[in-house]
């Protein structure tokens, strides 16, 4: 089980890495924090001082068809915000 999914890279997440060194991953939904720490302390060589978690539950969706309205959901994911010791970054791209 692969548990951190992929980076968050939005302009919400971009301005908290900028202003407080927090970076956002997407993360597999049962994964609790210390699996999370691990996983990332693993992956990226750095030192974390907090993890925040929270669960971001799909939006309702819906287009029009020639059919008609089609409605639906967005997948529910939890996400996880890291806080890294002063001086510290993750490289997103050195890993692939």
């Amino acid at each position: 089980m692969e548990l951190l999914k992929k980076p968050i890279l939005t302009e919400k997440a971009s301005a908290l890495t900028e202003k407080s060194n927090r970076f956002t991953f997407k993360v597999e939904p049962k994964a609790n924090k210390l699996q999370i720490k691990a996983a990332i302390e693993k992956m990226y060589g750095v030192s974390i001082l907090a993890i925040n978690t929270m669960v971001v539950y799909g939006k309702t969706k819906s287009r029009n068809t020639k059919a008609g309205l089609v409605t639906g959901r967005t997948a529910k994911y939890k996400k996880a915000i890291v806080t890294l010791k002063d001086g510290e970054t993750i490289d997103y791209y050195a890993n692939i």
